[in-house]
């Protein structure tokens, strides 16, 4: 029996937000467990956590795949340290095989997590992830495992209907489409 959280990440209210579980572990479960557990909460990320000498080790788990990083299910982890686990002080750090040292910082009521930098540099895309798209790409950016497809116009994204069974071939964490700017 371990104890599991479900945190609504973003927001004060119930039913809202963006919920995540929080699984809390003496050691490491067995992948294919965990994996299990991620399947049956049934939501967009499972957080894994075992405390550790200087905070907690963290992993994710989607339905289907463990990933490298989870920013909701983080805050969500940090939410269940301070007000279920006892973390005193301020901060709590976690630390992920995956993306390194993740502090989170609580000020009043409010967590704010710092993020590792990405090295992101313009990318020659792959035709797959060009036909996902009606307007021509002017720049495409690719980071450690998201691409950033760049359009003209602004309207172009507002009006953006993904076909999420043809994104999905495309071999990235995620995709981010954006334009610049003209309303304020």
């Amino acid at each position: 029996k371990l104890p599991i959280y479900q945190v609504d990440a973003f927001t004060a209210n119930l039913f809202a937000g963006n919920p995540a579980a929080v699984c809390i572990s003496e050691a490491w479960l067995p992948d294919q467990l965990m994996q299990s557990i991620a399947a049956e909460n049934n939501l967009a990320e499972t957080a894994f956590i075992v405390a550790s000498e200087d905070g907690f080790q963290i992993r994710w788990f989607t339905p289907t795949v463990e990933v490298d990083l989870c920013g909701h299910a983080t805050l969500a982890a940090a939410h269940v340290a301070f007000h279920h686990l006892g973390q005193s002080g301020d901060r709590v750090v976690f630390h992920s095989p995956r993306s390194g040292k993740l502090p989170v910082e609580r000020k009043g009521t409010l967590l704010t997590l710092n993020f590792p930098a990405d090295d992101i540099r313009l990318a020659i895309a792959p035709s797959v992830l060009l036909d996902c798209f009606s307007e021509q790409a002017t720049e495409v950016w690719k980071g450690k495992t998201d691409y950033m497809v760049v359009v003209e116009h602004e309207s172009a994204v507002r009006s953006y209907q993904p076909d999420f069974s043809r994104l999905a071939r495309v071999q990235a964490r995620g995709i981010i489409l954006t334009a610049p700017g003209k309303d304020t």
